[in-house]
């Protein structure tokens, strides 16, 4: 038994457990409303399945939208696997939750941003606003291989100031 209780790694695993729920809701039920997300995931995490392509454009991270198109969203308890579309090519992509850095819901202003401290502890930062987050995840595209997108909310979401929460102002 430890000397402390890891909150840190506690709240990283509620919110990857929230981020799971909410995947597996929209797997089951498509996407509520104007709901949609932005996800920035670590592409040399340990599980990731991509295109080798995708590995040579995006050597360190990777921003995806799940909003108009997306196929085949299956959620397990390490991970989701997701059909999109890379300039008219379908890719099925394999996400571990470990690998996100950026959940972003813009519709509802809510986002989520995990970090690892240099002593490896989980940071993580709550916004009410995801301002400064969905800046960090914004959507890349290639313009060699991405279609020219033609909705105006995933080229320029509006953002407000965002207020994060650092959880490493609570410890000790």
């Amino acid at each position: 038994m430890s000397d402390t209780i890891d909150y840190g790694n506690l709240m990283h695993d509620a919110m990857r457990d929230l981020i799971r729920k909410v995947l597996g809701d929209v797997a089951a039920s498509g996407l509520p409303g104007e709901h949609h997300f932005f996800i920035n995931f670590d592409t040399r995490h340990d599980g990731v399945e991509i295109a080798n392509w995708m590995h040579d454009r995006f050597p360190d991270d990777m921003t995806i939208v799940l909003q108009h198109w997306f196929e085949n969203l299956a959620v397990s308890e390490d991970g989701f696997s997701v059909t999109l579309n890379f300039g008219d090519t379908p890719e099925t992509l394999f996400i571990p939750f470990d690998a996100i850095n950026t959940f972003v819901d813009p519709s509802v202003e809510f986002g989520l941003r995990f970090e690892m401290q240099d002593d490896h502890h989980p940071d993580l930062h709550l916004a009410g606003d995801q301002d400064a987050i969905a800046e960090e995840a914004a959507p890349v595209t290639d313009p060699e291989r991405d279609a020219p997108d033609t909705d105006a909310d995933a080229q320029d979401p509006s953002h407000k100031e965002a207020e994060i929460v650092r959880l490493d102002s609570f410890r000790k």
